[in-house]
C-alpha cells in the first residue's frame, strides 16, 4: 500500500516506507499477485503500457525506504529489488534531475546486529549528497517486520529496526511546506 500510495499520492507525501511489499501497479488481480509475491513482480522494462504504469502521475517519486529479508517465502526477495528498480525507473525521466536520478550515488553498507541478523544497506544519493532512497537486505530473515517484538506474529526481533530506520528516514524528509516555513 506504501508503493500505491507514494506513487499516486506523491504530492501529499513526504517520504515512503516500503517492507517485504511489492512494486507499484504490479498486479491487477488476485493470480497476478500472488504471482508477483511468490516470484517477484516484473521487471520495470516488462511491466504493462509502455514501462512503469502510472509513471506520467508521478515524477518525481517520494524518497523511499525498502525493507526485506533475503529469505522470505511468502513474498520473495526479488520485490524490494524491483522496487528500487522501478523508483530508479520513474526518476531517470524526471529532466530537471536526470543526472542525479539516472545515475545516483550508491553507498553500500554491511552491518550486524549484535546477536542478530547481518543485513546490507544501499543508501542512492543524488547530485546535493541527499539520500533519496535506501534499500535494507536482512540476511536470513523471512517474512515478518525487521527488528518487531517477539510476543508479535510476523515479527523478528533480531532486527535490524525498521520501525526506528524508517522514522529516521521520515524525518530527514520533510513534507517540503513544512521544510520552506522553517
Amino acid at each position: 500500500m506504501a508503493a500505491i500510495m507514494g506513487m499516486t499520492y506523491n504530492d501529499l507525501y513526504a517520504a515512503v516506507g516500503i517492507h517485504s511489499g511489492l512494486p507499484y501497479a504490479v498486479a491487477h488481480d488476485l493470480p497476478s499477485a500472488l504471482t508477483a509475491m511468490k516470484e517477484g513482480g516484473p521487471t520495470p522494462g516488462r511491466q504493462r503500457d509502455a514501462g512503469v504504469p502510472g509513471a506520467e502521475r508521478c515524477s518525481p517519486v517520494v524518497p523511499t525506504i525498502v525493507f526485506h529479508g533475503d529469505r522470505d517465502t511468502k513474498v520473495h526477495p526479488r520485490n524490494g529489488d524491483q522496487v528500487i528498480a522501478q523508483w530508479t525507473t520513474i526518476n531517470a525521466r524526471d529532466g530537471a534531475h536526470n543526472k542525479a536520478r539516472v545515475d545516483p550515488q550508491v553507498t553500500v553498507r554491511r552491518g550486524q546486529v549484535p546477536d542478530g541478523h547481518a543485513y546490507t544497506r544501499a543508501i542512492y544519493h543524488d547530485a546535493s549528497g541527499q539520500a533519496i532512497l535506501e534499500q535494507w537486505s536482512v540476511h536470513g530473515a523471512g517474512h515478518a517486520w525487521s527488528g518487531g517484538s517477539s510476543s508479535g506474529s510476523y515479527t523478528d526481533p533480531k532486527g535490524p529496526d525498521a520501525a526506528k530506520e524508517m522514522i529516521r528516514f521520515f524525518y530527514e524528509h520533510p513534507r517540503r511546506e513544512a521544510a520552506e516555513r522553517t
